[in-house]
């Protein structure tokens, strides 16, 4: 509950993340952004974080297939030269800008919960 209601604050303070989101990333690993330069309207990118999201959600929820996905797409993304500690950074980064988005509203137990979740994300990547 507390990573889902963090997600909703930082997206009614901030609407949309993924800019910020692919900003953080970008400033992080410039040399990421080059896998982009098809994506000219930010589609890929919603679409990818949407799944990101929604494998969160799951995550924290019932596990129905996120534990599943998020192997499989780390897999993935090796074979587009990303590495496995790099994709689960990714998740690391959704974290701090969702914490920069929800401000005051951020706190301790909150921030225990995404740490957690990026752990266990970390463990099957």
């Amino acid at each position: 509950m507390l990573i889902e209601r963090s997600l909703e604050i930082a997206t009614e303070h901030g609407g949309d993340l993924t800019a910020s989101i692919y900003a953080r990333l970008f400033r992080e690993r410039p040399e990421l952004e080059a896998m982009f330069a098809m994506d000219t309207d930010g589609a890929v990118r919603g679409e990818m974080l949407s799944r990101v999201f929604d494998a969160i959600l799951d995550f924290i929820g019932d596990r129905a297939y996120a534990p599943n996905w998020i192997s499989a797409e780390a897999t993935t993304h090796e074979g587009y030269l990303v590495p496995r500690a790099d994709f689960a950074r990714f998740f690391e980064i959704v974290s701090e800008t969702v914490r920069e988005g929800c401000g005051d509203e951020w706190n301790a137990e909150t921030d225990a919960a995404w740490v957690r979740l990026c752990s266990d994300i970390t463990a099957l990547a």
